[in-house]
């Protein structure tokens, strides 16, 4: 094996910063709001009388598997895998157009659309740090560490 092969997979020294900690929990809530929304929908769709009990039951699934990108993102981000950062990013980025869009709607959309826009900034500010990224052992361009 040569050395570059073994650094990489070398688990980083030290104990978890609190920001990697904090875009952990960021990045599980967000999974948990998946999972209880795609629940939601499930049950509306299955015991209630929706306009269309397909479209629904699809949305609650859709919702479900989602909800798995930013959960395994959180478990990574938490055991310090460096594979990680790269799901919770697409996570955050993938809720900034979401919260745009409460944020153009109508009443109750506004308030979550705020809380979602706050959420997802704050975890890209904490995955992007340099501090998250010497503690998860990501390297610069070139194998040079940051």
């Amino acid at each position: 094996m040569s050395s570059e092969q073994t650094t990489s997979t070398e688990q980083p020294a030290g104990p978890r910063p609190r920001r990697l900690t904090y875009a952990a929990a960021l990045a599980a809530l967000e999974g948990l709001t998946l999972v209880a929304g795609g629940v939601w929908m499930l049950v509306l769709g299955l015991t209630g009388d929706p306009d269309d009990r397909q479209q629904a039951v699809t949305g609650g699934i859709t919702l479900v598997v989602l909800a798995l990108l930013p959960l395994l993102a959180a478990r990574g981000l938490l055991a310090r895998r460096s594979w990680s950062r790269g799901p919770a990013v697409i996570t955050q980025i993938m809720a900034l157009p979401v919260a745009y869009n409460l944020l153009t709607s109508d009443g109750t959309g506004i308030p979550v659309g705020i809380v979602l826009a706050v959420v997802a900034v704050t975890s890209l500010v904490l995955l992007v740090n340099a501090e998250t990224t010497r503690a998860l052992g990501i390297r610069g361009p070139g194998g040079a560490q940051k």
